[in-house]
């Protein structure tokens, strides 16, 4: 299960961008200049100029998974790449924890990425005269750890993303799902405060990618990251993210929880995502639950807020009254009502 993700007001963003725009071509600044922020994809791409991000604002909180998704050629890794500037934005504002990313030196870029960026590609990228051990040891002794420490940050790296007993293998001596384990323990093993990771399971078979995912969750349920991850799979987002946001030819058509975009999808492109999804398998109580009315008659069936609707679906609509929900700690939160439950699960994206 996604993160809890609590945030307020005055929580400063671990990420945030503003406007941000990635253009490519030799006219691009020109371009962006004279459009005055309104960039219309087709007249650049006339005037020889490809348009990878279009004005992308949103914040990324504490121990909150964005997943960035959309087909290819959408934006989705070059945004990605230009919040951790492994590509230069050509005009807007990214922010790493209150930071200025676009102002910093190289040298403030090195340490940054060093001490507080994880990152995690499709492609392994594994060494490939060195052991398990020794790869996910390689960023720590770049830093100046201390060869014994670095192989003790590395074993316990190793053990946690379960290749206990596999660290004196070499890289072809590991099936491609161990391999991806291999570069998100290295990824790891420097401590990242965020945690980037560019259509890490994409390259993996069907059943190996549904292995990595729980092994994800299980990781972020430990560890709380702060993570943007792009993928182009929808059920792998559903899945993963305590928020989703599509991307279309560079603009986020919609930034929202599973659960809204499955429901309220905000453009007819994004409705496209979410015509073939299984509602019943995605949707939580929580997001189709009504308000508590003091004088409605419930039933003494009591379930949480955070249970997948497939799960209680039978109970619920075989249940004579509505039927009470509870929040972690048994506290009530709200009702379910079957027709609701029906609606939701078999009628239009129309709200019930």
């Amino acid at each position: 299960m996604p993160s809890e993700v609590v945030t307020s007001e005055t929580d400063q963003p671990v990420v945030q961008c503003d406007s941000v725009y990635k253009i490519f071509g030799d006219n691009a600044v020109r371009m962006l200049q004279s459009a005055n922020g309104v960039v219309d994809s087709k007249s650049f791409h006339q005037a020889g100029c490809v348009v990878g991000v279009n004005n992308a604002s949103f914040e990324v909180h504490a121990g909150e998974l964005l997943i960035i998704m959309g087909l290819s050629g959408s934006g989705k890794s070059t945004l990605l790449r230009c919040i951790s500037r492994l590509t230069e934005a050509t005009a807007g504002k990214i922010l790493i924890e209150g930071e200025d990313l676009l102002s910093m030196s190289s040298k403030q870029l090195i340490e940054l990425r060093r001490n507080k960026m994880g990152m995690v590609f499709q492609s392994f990228a594994l060494l490939p005269d060195r052991s398990v051990l020794e790869n996910v040891a390689f960023p720590l002794q770049i830093k100046g750890t201390s060869t014994q420490e670095s192989i003790k940050r590395a074993k316990d790296m190793v053990d946690l993303v379960g290749l206990d007993g596999r660290e004196n293998y070499f890289p072809r001596q590991l099936s491609g799902g161990q391999q991806q384990r291999v570069g998100i323990a290295r990824s790891l093993a420097v401590e990242p405060d965020i945690w980037f990771l560019d259509e890490p399971f994409s390259a993996l078979d069907p059943l190996i990618r549904k292995e990595m995912q729980d092994e994800f969750l299980r990781l972020q349920s430990v560890l709380s990251k702060t993570i943007l991850f792009v993928t182009h799979d929808f059920d792998e987002a559903l899945r993963l993210a305590d928020r989703i946001a599509i991307m279309k030819d560079g603009v986020i058509e919609q930034l929202d929880t599973p659960a809204n975009i499955v429901l309220h999808p905000a453009t007819d492109y994004v409705a496209k995502f979410t015509e073939e999804v299984p509602r019943e398998k995605i949707l939580r109580v929580e997001s189709v639950m009504d308000p508590v009315d003091p004088a409605e008659d419930v039933s003494d069936l009591r379930i949480s807020k955070d249970a997948i609707i497939g799960t209680v679906a039978e109970a619920i609509v075989t249940a004579d009254k509505p039927v009470t929900v509870v929040d972690k700690n048994q506290t009530v939160v709200g009702a379910l009502h079957a027709s609701k439950v029906i609606g939701v699960l078999f009628g239009s994206h129309a709200e019930h």
